[in-house]
């Protein structure tokens, strides 16, 4: 089981679905989102075509 988030009523759960009782979520149900970051791994070969892509399309941070 991992944590996972909940962006409607802004609470950590560990639920795939949130319908928490004391906010809007009770109501109409929310889909949760992991907590955790993606793995990084320093031997990523697919790192460079990433940076093309936002770097043409211009998503890169300035």
């Amino acid at each position: 089981m991992r944590l996972r988030y909940c962006e409607a009523c802004q609470t950590y759960t560990i639920k795939y679905v949130c319908d928490n009782k004391s906010t809007t979520c009770e109501k109409n149900p929310v889909a949760t989102r992991p907590a955790h970051p993606a793995r990084f791994s320093p031997a990523d070969t697919y790192s460079q075509y990433r940076i093309d892509l936002k770097r043409k399309y211009g998503l890169l941070p300035t």
